[in-house]
């Protein structure tokens, strides 16, 4: 059949069994908006900004394992998208985000709302695509879903002139191809290696991060565990591949981690690395990470292969298919003495908050407690987020979401609505702070609008609080730019943008609250009042090792 450009796109995005699209639209995407008038089937999310879409088809992709997909218009409306573009690429979200441009003749000329989006985006992407001519259109959208899909997942962009979608041309449905893991990466002998370090060790330790919930191996994880019988520390997108609740779980490693977690990996003899990329928050120093250590490194991507930290052997490939095969090739292993020092270490360094007053920490127990667990968290950036990693026991993958790598500071909000247009049985609580509120909570128009009932949780304490804490710990107290001298009342701002807003200042009050939220069938905002002084421990110095790591007692 004979399409116009902008009907193909509709097309494509069906055979991708596309469900939902949050976008913004403008001049030189309306054909596309026009074609996407005719298809009610494909729900439309209109947000409040463009990095608001992106972060929700990014909220939408992590709480699903599906492809997030988003829209914006040329210049500042495709420029709009890249802080969300780029959120996605550090964690390894799959995200298309379609933008359209001015028409080709016009390209190049400085044109109203011309931008090289492609080129801007190229460093944050698998691919990034410009389609000038209608017959290349179908193969480009094809392309940039399987290319988010395949292996390492990350986001792709498809830029579009604006002619390319008035233009016509023919058009014939295909059935997606089947995104099938890369077997051929994974060796024999490496498995075999790996099969005797294991066999040798005496005090392993397993690592896990997000490339065990990209691949969706969360029963082969558990399985390959209790194998080894091993504790498992975690990163921060790790959370939730292997449960929280099991007795092995010895919590989060890195500059806020647990002091057994990383007392754990400075004691070990073996370091079982299955998805983690060893981020500079992970390791501190690197010349003394792991020192007693020998580490063997299991990922998807082999350029993450000796990048940060040298291995001393690596299995390529796929998460869950590596796990399926190396897993039968040992025999049960015991390590009673080691599992019993490591259970010794929580005894002697548990997590530990002030009991008195409202405060981060306690705000997250009680969110768990409430729960039981069974919800998926969001967050912003900062002590909120470390808390919820710290305090909340995540038991199922894709439950926490949050920007890793990127540190985005106003994700949570938009992922938040993502996930719970996603999963709408699920509920769904963004947590953050008053700093990351500020960021993008415009976007709480957006939950009003369509009556989307996400629980958004704010933990103001009236500063920047992780700076803020940096600059009482290493800045000799200097807070430069981190008090907010203002008298900002943001349950009055979630009233007056449509949401209830529930200011709370004591834990009687917040239970009450919460319990009101959960009842409400539209998005609440709590506006948490905690002291300026609580701090988020265990905490490594920058460029420290993990084993430095110290809490109040310490200081």
């Amino acid at each position: 059949m004979v399409l116009t450009g902008a009907e193909i796109v509709i097309a494509c995005l069906k055979e991708q069994g596309v469900d939902t699209v949050f976008g913004y639209p403008g001049g030189a995407i309306l054909n596309i908006y026009d074609a996407l008038y005719k298809h009610p089937e494909i729900r439309h999310i209109l947000t409040s900004h463009e990095q608001g879409a992106s972060h929700a088809a990014d909220g939408y992709a992590r709480a699903t394992g599906k492809v997030g997909v988003c829209f914006a218009t040329s210049g500042p409306g495709a420029t709009n998208l890249v802080t969300g573009i780029a959120t996605a690429y550090m964690d390894s979200i799959p995200v298309v985000a379609i933008t359209c441009n001015v028409g080709t003749s016009l390209l190049g000329k400085d044109s109203f709302q011309e931008i090289d989006i492609t080129g801007i985006t190229m460093p944050v992407t698998k691919y990034s695509f410009i389609v000038k001519d209608v017959k290349d259109l179908a193969g480009a959208i094809r392309r940039a879903f399987k290319i988010a899909k395949t292996g390492r997942p990350g986001p792709v962009l498809v830029d579009i002139t604006k002619d390319a979608t008035a233009n016509e041309t023919e058009y014939t449905e295909q059935v997606p191809e089947e995104v099938k893991p890369n077997l051929s990466t994974i060796k024999e002998s490496d498995l075999a290696q790996a099969v005797k370090m294991i066999q040798a060790a005496k005090k392993p330790m397993i690592f896990v991060g997000g490339g065990a919930i990209a691949s969706n191996a969360f029963e082969e994880l558990r399985t390959f565990v209790e194998k080894v019988d091993a504790p498992v520390c975690d990163t921060l997108m790790g959370k939730g591949a292997f449960s929280g609740e099991h007795p092995l779980y010895a919590g989060m490693l890195g500059m806020h981690g647990t002091k057994y977690a990383n007392f754990g990996v400075a004691k070990c003899d073996l370091l079982i690395t299955v998805g983690a990329r060893f981020s500079d928050r992970v390791f501190g120093d690197a010349s003394r990470f792991a020192t007693h250590a020998k580490i063997l490194q299991i990922d998807v991507d082999p350029a993450e292969i000796n990048k940060n930290i040298m291995t001393s052997a690596s299995v390529i490939g796929d998460v869950k298919e590596v796990l399926k095969r190396l897993t039968p090739c040992f025999e049960q292993q015991e390590h009673k003495e080691w599992i019993a020092y490591i259970e010794d270490l929580k005894t002697r360094f548990p997590l530990k908050y002030k009991e008195e007053g409202l405060s981060g920490p306690y705000i997250i127990e009680e969110i768990y407690k409430a729960t039981k667990g069974d919800a998926i968290i969001c967050t912003e950036v900062g002590q909120h987020q470390m808390w919820a990693a710290q305090y909340y026991k995540y038991s199922k993958p894709r439950t926490l979401l949050t920007s890793g790598g990127l540190g985005t500071m106003g994700y949570g909000l938009g992922a938040s609505m993502g996930a719970k247009v996603a999963m709408p049985e699920k509920r769904v609580i963004n947590i953050a702070g008053d700093g990351c509120f500020r960021m993008n909570m415009n976007e709480l128009a957006t939950a009003s609008r369509y009556q989307i009932p996400i629980i958004e949780i704010v933990i103001n304490n009236h500063v920047l609080g992780m700076v803020h804490q940096w600059q009482e710990l290493f800045y000799e107290k200097r807070y430069s730019a981190t008090v907010f001298q203002d008298k900002a009342d943001f349950a009055k701002v979630a009233e007056a943008l449509g949401c209830k807003g529930i200011r709370v200042t004591t834990k009687e009050e917040f239970q009450t609250a919460l319990s009101e939220a959960f009842a409400s069938d539209g998005p609440v905002v709590l506006d948490c009042q905690i002291d300026c002084e609580d701090k988020v421990f265990p905490m490594v110095p920058a460029g420290a090792p993990i084993e430095n790591a110290f809490d109040q007692d310490d200081l």
